[in-house]
């Protein structure tokens, strides 16, 4: 019998997830916390209950969130008296750092335009349909980062598949992918990761900690990265869809995708 399902499994599709129609948000995540459609005005002394700072109070009807710095906890909609809510918005990130800062007014964001820099156009157009590979640093975090990494490779997630894939030494790389906060005693091996990769290259912030320093002060990188990947560990399915779209292989823009979902949400309410 099992001989049988072995041959089956030869013939059946693979179980691995279909990329290019995952959707932004996912309803068994807390994802990032957004204004509730509640009336009513939000009070200051939530930003007191964020951990890392990326919640500002500007009026009873403007809130600043940082994303960046978003550990997607929920303890600020935990006493927000139902003001704000968990969104279940899970895919957070771009190749511009201020596209993660977003200013709501009267519950709905701001424009805001994402600016790709020079290196990333012309990373896309040497990756978008030949993949990359890179190397990891390990950067002074928890692990946690680095355990979505692994799982990014499973049969379900399939990173390879994607043509995304992990090497031993930076010298084979085409990008330096870090994790955590970028303690003292790794800001040198970081650098030296990312001298010692050819270019043209990227640098991946992967993980809240990466992009702004989450809890801890963030040490000394070697450039401005070139992609910002939130999340207090970002999911595998969302890593491996963020370095798609630095590869330019999939259409995304993380303020039009929240502009989306915030205006269907208000029409469904």
């Amino acid at each position: 019998m099992k001989q049988i399902h072995e041959i089956l499994n030869i013939f059946r599709p693979a179980k691995n997830l279909n990329f290019d129609k995952m959707s932004a948000t996912n309803p068994n995540a807390r994802g990032i916390p957004v204004p509730s459609t509640k009336k009513g005005s939000i009070d200051k002394s939530i930003e007191k209950v964020c951990p890392t700072g990326g919640l500002k109070v500007l009026s009873s009807k403007e809130v600043i969130f940082d994303y960046g710095a978003c550990l997607q906890c929920g303890a600020c909609v935990e006493v927000s008296s139902g003001h704000l809510e968990n969104s279940g918005f899970i895919h957070v990130y771009s190749v511009d750092r201020e596209a993660l800062k977003v200013r709501y007014v009267d519950g709905t964001p701001t424009e805001y335009e994402e600016n790709i820099s020079e290196n990333v156009k012309q990373f896309r157009k040497i990756t978008k349909n030949t993949g990359f590979q890179y190397r990891e640093v390990a950067a002074s975090g928890n692990n946690a980062t680095e355990a979505e990494i692994n799982a990014s490779f499973n049969a379900v997630f399939d990173s390879e598949a994607s043509m995304v894939r992990v090497v031993a030494s930076p010298k084979h790389s085409d990008a330096v992918v870090f994790a955590g906060p970028v303690g003292p005693n790794m800001e040198i091996p970081l650098q030296v990761a990312w001298d010692t990769t050819p270019g043209p290259k990227a640098l991946i912030a992967c993980g809240t900690e990466a992009v702004s320093g989450g809890l801890f002060q963030r040490g000394k990188l070697p450039k401005e990265p070139d992609l910002f990947i939130g999340g207090d560990p970002p999911r595998p399915d969302v890593i491996v869809s963020a370095f798609r779209y630095l590869m330019g292989r999939k259409k995304f823009s993380f303020r039009e995708e929240l502009s989306k979902f915030i205006a269907n949400r208000s029409q469904k309410s």
